[in-house]
């Protein structure tokens, strides 16, 4: 691979003419870069796709090529790229729907907008994988007529369809109204009873991990209640039964449903299953009752989800702060706080719920620069990236705190050059430091210098426009791919070079 190229093919700064000429050169992993560019010309890319035929597919998907640009035949991939955007020749969904190669089959059975004829034809294919792709997206006619397919696997699919009639998705939770299952895929292929290894080491064997069938086909039937419970147009009346099943999965899916009533929600809190109780503190569906409930649930990440659950009282939020290992992260709850409730959280007594609100960015003046003051360095730490801080208050919190808080103050986006070159000089060097100043927009050379020393924050500011010329030149030849392609995506790397680095190929006629 040339990662001098690989850079230079998403340089936003790279002329067009050099573009054409790279695309000249192109193989593969220059042509995945060169698609990537937000100019490409229509030209271009049908020219890199003649370059480098495999580049189609990702021309196509990113609105590059049109229908009149694709052969079906000799470009079957770009076609289906095509018609999976709906931007596609009809026909070629005909074509394609007789095509000898399943998978094929297979991928255009997954694109929308087909003719009712091409979905009539895919909906009696003689391979159950197409007809079950078919079923996961088609219409909701079509899907309630495949829900009586008599393969399981299929009818999987169906209940995984949103576009499934509700009626249909109870019907095929209760089995009520259907014609039994004939088939699945582990007694398609295996001789029954059976069940699959988790560790299965065939490498021709495409069975799901843990799927068995003992005549009932079992493991399937239980997916397709997994896909109807985590499908909302699943009526939830017919999925209350499961609030009882003896499958923690299937408890756990029916806890996290939006619309679970609140007699089940109050059941499932005192579910034997730590997981099943963890999945319902998150829904946002919960009543306050229940979230106390779940607040003083020991259970494993019972109380931590119960924390993010977006409708959890701040008085049981401030308890669980305080026991609870959150970290600081944006909680919904204090994302969603009235302004009453951000000043009543500012002035807590617990610091870590302090440290919870200063993970907003979008916190008043005055409270802002409150808990830029805070004693506690958690505290600090969290609001240090918040935007509006002066200088003067985030250089005060280093002096305060160290390096505890140095790492956030770099990634203040107001933090000006001089602060930014000060930080690279601490010592020892703090590299969590030195990563946030090669990527800041207000770095400048001295300060990018000193972060070429962190062999992660190398590769960044190597892509920085600020970096010197001279060092960006000479960091093409460095001994790390990854700072190589970064210098020479650099956008201030001078066209002249660019221009130096291209190979001239005359005579190919590429677009500039």
């Amino acid at each position: 691979m040339n990662h001098v190229l690989c850079g230079l093919a998403v340089n936003t700064a790279l002329p067009s003419e050099l573009v054409g000429r790279l695309i000249a050169v192109a193989d593969p992993d220059i042509a995945e870069a060169l698609a990537d560019r937000a100019d490409l010309s229509r030209e271009q890319a049908v020219d890199l796709a003649a370059r480098v035929p495999q580049s189609a597919v990702r021309l196509a998907y990113e609105g590059l090529l049109t229908a009149a640009d694709i052969d079906p035949v000799t470009q079957p991939q770009a076609a289906l790229a095509l018609l999976d955007e709906d931007s596609g020749d009809p026909d070629w969904a005909r074509l394609f729907a007789r095509d000898a190669d399943v998978e094929r089959r297979a991928k255009l059975a997954a694109c929308p907008g087909l003719p009712d004829d091409v979905r009539e034809t895919l909906a009696a294919d003689p391979d159950v994988h197409v007809v079950a792709e078919l079923a996961s997206r088609t219409t909701a006619d079509q899907a309630a007529r495949l829900a009586r397919h008599p393969h399981a696997e299929v009818r999987r699919a169906v209940a995984a369809n949103e576009a499934t009639p509700p009626e249909v998705l109870a019907m095929l939770v209760t089995g009520e109204g259907l014609p039994p299952v004939e088939r699945c895929l582990v007694c398609d292929s295996e001789e029954t009873p059976y069940t699959h290894d988790r560790q299965c080491p065939r490498l021709d064997c495409d069975l799901r991990a843990g799927a068995s069938c003992d005549g009932s086909h079992e493991s399937t039937v239980h997916e397709t209640a997994e896909e109807a419970l985590r499908n909302p147009a699943t009526p939830v009346e017919s999925l209350l039964r499961f609030a009882e099943h003896p499958s923690m999965l299937l408890r756990s899916e029916l806890a996290a449903r939006p619309d679970l009533p609140p007699k089940v929600a109050a059941r499932l809190a005192g579910d034997p299953a730590s997981g099943v109780r963890a999945d319902l503190a998150e829904n946002p569906a919960i009543s306050e009752a229940v979230l106390r409930v779940l607040a003083a649930d020991r259970g494993h990440d019972v109380q931590r989800r119960t924390a993010h659950n977006p409708r959890v009282p701040l008085d049981v939020l401030s308890r669980l702060a305080a026991t609870v290992r959150i970290g600081p992260t944006l909680l919904p709850r204090i994302a969603a706080a009235t302004p009453a409730e951000v000043a009543q959280l500012s002035t807590s007594s617990d610091p870590t719920v302090r440290m919870l609100l200063a993970a907003r960015r979008d916190l008043p003046a005055e409270i802002r620069d409150a808990l830029a003051a805070d004693p506690d360095a958690k505290v600090v730490k969290s609001i240090a990236r918040h935007p509006g801080l002066s200088e003067t208050q985030l250089r005060a919190m280093v002096e305060r705190h160290g390096v505890r808080v140095a790492a956030g103050v770099a990634a203040n986006p107001d933090a000006p050059a001089a602060l930014l070159e000060d930080l690279t000089r601490l010592v020892p060097p703090v590299w969590k430091v030195l990563r946030e100043v090669a990527r800041h927009p207000h770095a400048a050379g001295p300060a990018l210098l000193a972060c070429l020393a962190d062999g992660r924050a190398r590769p960044v500011a190597a892509g920085h426009p600020a970096l010197p010329l001279q060092v960006i030149v000479g960091l093409l030849a460095d001994d790390d791919w990854r700072v190589v392609e970064a210098a020479a995506a650099n956008p201030s790397l001078p066209s002249a070079v660019m221009a130096d680095l291209v190979p001239w190929t005359p005579g190919l006629g590429v677009s500039g």
